[in-house]
C-alpha cells in the first residue's frame, strides 16, 4: 500500500511534484539493512556548474557518515547523495568507520565517481555494525544507469519509522528552476546544526559559496526550529545540490529553499513518534531573534505543554511556566501576552465560554501559540508536537 504524501506544491502549478530538477537521477533499492523495504537511496547530478553545501549534527556522538561527509565537502564539491535507512552505523569505533568508507567506495566504484564525490547519510538504531558484507554484495547488483527513481520513491527509501512520505517542491520566480526537497524524521528530533535527514535538490545555479550560506540561513529558520523529543540526533544531515543549469537571483533560491525547508520542518513535527497535534510557537516583541528563538523552544519542548495540548487543556499556566524558565532578566511576567489560536488568554482572561470554544480549537490538527514578550522586535517561530502515549510505546519497544 503506498504511503500519504506531505507535499507542497509553491508558485507553479505545473511542477511535476515526482520529477526531479534537470540533471539529477536517483536510485531506489532495498540492500538488505534490516528488512524487506526499500533502505538504500543514491541520488546523483550531472551539470555544467554544480555546487553542494550540507551543515550537520554537532553532537560529540556523530556517526561516521557525518564526519566523512563533512570531510567531502570542505575538501570538495560532491555530486551525490547516499542514504541509508534503519541502521545509523554510530558508536562502532574503527570498524563502523570502515564500514562506511568500505559503503562509499563501493558506490563510487559502482557509479563512475571519485570516494570524495559522495556525501553519506545513515538513519536507524545506534550501535549496530552494517551487514556490510551483503550490502556491498547488494550494491554490485544495481544498475546506475536504469531509469530513475521520482522524488516519493526516494522520499520512502529514507523512512524509518516515519509514517509518511516528506516531499515539497517550489519553483523560483517563474521558472523554470526548480527546487525539491525530501526528508525523514520522527523521533530524536531536535537538530544541532547546523534522526532527521533531509536532502533539497535544484537545477539552479548559484556559486558554492553563495549557496552554502543561503542553506545555512534557511536551515537556522527552519529545521534548527523543530523539535520532537529535545534529542539531538548522533546523525543530523541537512543537505542541498545544485546541478546550475539556470541562472538565478540569490534572494529568489533563498525564499524557494526556505519554502521547501519549511514545509519538511512542519512534516517532521507533524509526523513525530506517536504525534497527534502539530504545534506552533510564535515569539515576538523579544530583545533579538535568538531569545525569541530560546522561549519558542522552551515553550514548544515542554512536556507538560505539550500533554495538555494533547488533552486538549488551554492551561497557559505551563505555557508562563515555560516562558519564565528562561531566567532572562529583561522578560517581564506582567508585559507578556500569551494567545492560543489568536485568543489571547493572559493576562486577559477568558470566560467559560471562551475555555469552551478553546477546547474545541485544542482537538484540531493543528494549533499555534502565540507569546509577545513586549521587549523589542526580535522574532522565531518553531515547531513541535503534542506528547502521547504512542511515543512512549514507540520508543519503549524500538530495537525489538
Amino acid at each position: 500500500m503506498t504511503s500519504p504524501v506531505c507535499m507542497l506544491r509553491v508558485r507553479s502549478p505545473t511542477v511535476i511534484p515526482d520529477q526531479l530538477p534537470l540533471g539529477f537521477h536517483a536510485t531506489v533499492a532495498n540492500i538488505g539493512v534490516k528488512d524487506t523495504t526499500d533502505d538504500f537511496v543514491v541520488i546523483t547530478m550531472d551539470g555544467p556548474a554544480m555546487a553542494s553545501a550540507g551543515v550537520f549534527t554537532q553532537s560529540r556522538f556523530a556517526g561516521p557518515s557525518v564526519v566523512l561527509s563533512r570531510d567531502h565537502l570542505a575538501t570538495g564539491t560532491p555530486r551525490a547523495m547516499v542514504v541509508v535507512s534503519k541502521n545509523a552505523n554510530v558508536a562502532n569505533g574503527q570498524e563502523g568507520a570502515a564500514d562506511a568508507e568500505r559503503l562509499v567506495a563501493t558506490v563510487a566504484d559502482r557509479w563512475g565517481y571519485a570516494p570524495g564525490d559522495i556525501l553519506l547519510a545513515s538513519t536507524g538504531v545506534i550501535g549496530r555494525r552494517y551487514p556490510i558484507d551483503s550490502m556491498v554484495s547488494s550494491i554490485a547488483q544495481l544498475d546506475p544507469g536504469a531509469t530513475s527513481h521520482g522524488l516519493r520513491d526516494a522520499a520512502r527509501g529514507i523512512m524509518t519509522t516515519d509514517t509518511v512520505e516528506k516531499v515539497a517542491v517550489a519553483t523560483i520566480g517563474e521558472g523554470p528552476a526548480v527546487v525539491c526537497g525530501i526528508a525523514k524524521g520522527v523521533g530524536m528530533i531536535e537538530p544541532d546544526m547546523a534522526t532527521m535527514i533531509a536532502v533539497v535538490m535544484t537545477d539552479a545555479e548559484l556559486p558554492v559559496d553563495e549557496l552554502r550560506a543561503i542553506h545555512r540561513r534557511v536551515t537556522d529558520t527552519t529545521f534548527n526550529c523543530v523539535s520532537v523529543d529535545t534529542d539531538t540526533s548522533t546523525s543530523d544531515t541537512a543537505v542541498v545540490l545544485a546541478s546550475g543549469h539556470y541562472p538565478v537571483n540569490p534572494a529568489d533560491m533563498e525564499r524557494a529553499l526556505a519554502d521547501v525547508q519549511r514545509t519538511l520542518t512542519r512534516a517532521i513535527a507533524a509526523d513525530g513518534e506517536g504525534a497527534e497535534t502539530l504545534i506552533e510557537v510564535r515569539v515576538d516583541g523579544a530583545r533579538d531573534d535568538d531569545q525569541a528563538k530560546r522561549v519558542a523552544k522552551s515553550i514548544v519542548n515542554s512536556p507538560l505543554v505539550k500533554t495538555a495540548i494533547h488533552g486538549a487543556d488551554p492551561n497557559w499556566g505551563r505555557v508562563a511556566m515555560a516562558i519564565g524558565k528562561c531566567n532572562d532578566h529583561d522578560i517581564d511576567a506582567d508585559a507578556c501576552v500569551i494567545s492560543f489560536g489568536g485568543v489571547e488568554v493572559y493576562p486577559r482572561k477568558v470566560d467559560d465560554a471562551g475555555l469552551a470554544e478553546l477546547e474545541n480549537y485544542l482537538h484540531g490538527p493543528e494549533v499555534t501559540i502565540e507569546v509577545n514578550l513586549h521587549i523589542d522586535r526580535g522574532t522565531a517561530t518553531v515547531w513541535g508536537c503534542d506528547l502521547t502515549d504512542g511515543y512512549i510505546r514507540i520508543n519503549a519497544d524500538y530495537t525489538t
